[in-house]
């Protein structure tokens, strides 16, 4: 058994974990008959990337239901997540904040290998939206630093869903450290508008957002901790005031910005997957719109079109698709714009391609005022 974080007279200490949460669970399962187990079906290993990008998949499909394998890791590790400098110990899947966009089909079964590695000093686990039963997975995957399990569900349910850490008491922490991810269950045939006509995508971008929860010292500045112990009682009296230090786009201010601007080309259709698993956020095109949007993430119901801002309700992912009509940079926020502009809710896409002046031209530069034209 590895070692793990418990609360006791409210301090959190580092002691052998007593009892598997969810235990009454684990053991009907090991009970359930051998066909839930071995299932005659072909296997289909997927190699992760690290957000926004996305793994290779088709968007339909005329194959059967396949098992489909995902690796995800949990990697304890220090991030700067602003441009000041301001360190910040967090908890990721892969490596990555948010954690990878996972891609499978209705009827599919997914089944994930969740490692723990014994650098780590935390028990965790992980909640599968999609997934029906012992906490999304929760109760079945618990496990200390030096251990591993492994987790197969069905997908019965399309659409875009999240996925997070939740350790009982200490979920609120690991959400806001960075510990949460997507999943993405396309339906087989692909996705449809709401007269039933087939949409595809050119390209599909996968934004996390998370809400952080910094302490300030006396004088204003963020704290700095050389652990997630140091760390644990200063942030949680931070986080119960529901007053967010940094609300970031993909683990940090400008990590999707600058340089690191998704890009897409004129005529292309773009799909943008978006998740909050803490609060609820209103993405926003500058100069862009939703031509299509599934706003509470479920492929089952039909799109909304021609959106200027969309609504996603914390602990939940929705998806747009868009086709950008202009060149430039095309910023995408959240349009709570103190969010956007104070807090680090900003991403660009690097869009190239002519431009349409019939969609928007300059008819005058910006120059003095004549005054006998003031009025005119």
């Amino acid at each position: 058994m590895g070692q793990a974080f418990e609360i006791a007279d409210g301090k959190v200490t580092i002691s052998r974990r007593v009892a598997l949460r969810g235990a009454a669970l684990l053991a009907g399962a090991l009970l359930a008959p051998a066909s839930a187990w071995a299932l005659d079906l072909p296997r289909h290993k997927v190699e992760l990337v690290a957000p926004p990008f996305v793994h290779p998949h088709e968007q339909a499909t005329k194959l059967g239901p396949r098992i489909m394998e995902f690796r995800l890791w949990v990697e304890e590790k220090t991030i700067v997540i602003d441009e000041e400098g301001t360190k910040l110990q967090a908890m990721t899947f892969n490596g990555s904040i948010p954690g990878p966009l996972l891609v499978v089909h209705e009827g599919d079964y997914v089944e994930v290998t969740l490692a723990n590695p014994d650098t780590n000093v935390m028990t965790h686990n992980i909640d599968f939206h999609a997934a029906a039963g012992a906490s999304g997975g929760a109760d079945l995957t618990l496990i200390n630093p030096g251990e591993r399990a492994v987790l197969r569900w069905k997908a019965t349910r399309t659409g875009v869903f999240a996925y997070h850490c939740i350790p009982g008491a200490m979920t609120p922490w690991h959400i806001t450290s960075g510990m949460s991810g997507a999943v993405m269950v396309l339906p087989r045939d692909g996705l449809k508008d709401g007269a039933g006509r087939p949409l595809r995508y050119d390209r599909v971008y996968y934004i996390g957002e998370t809400d952080y929860y910094v302490p300030r010292d006396e004088k204003g500045k963020f704290k700095h901790y050389d652990s997630h112990g140091d760390a644990y009682m200063d942030t949680m009296e931070v986080m119960r005031k529901l007053v967010p230090s940094h609300v970031v786009f993909n683990g940090a201010v400008g990590a999707l910005t600058g340089r690191n601007a998704m890009p897409a080309k004129v005529g292309e259709n773009v799909l943008i997957v978006h998740s909050q698993a803490s609060r609820d956020t209103r993405p926003h095109l500058v100069g862009g719109f939703g031509d299509y949007v599934w706003e509470t993430g479920k492929f089952s119901n039909p799109p909304e079109t021609n959106l200027e801002t969309w609504f996603i309700r914390g602990g939940s992912a929705g998806a747009a698709l868009t086709k950008f009509l202009q060149p430039g940079i095309v910023g995408y926020v959240n349009h709570n714009m103190i969010e956007a502009f104070e807090l680090g809710a900003t991403a660009h896409f690097r869009v190239e391609g002519p431009w349409n002046d019939d969609l928007m031209t300059q008819v005058m530069a910006p120059g003095p005022i004549v005054s006998s034209a003031a009025h005119q």
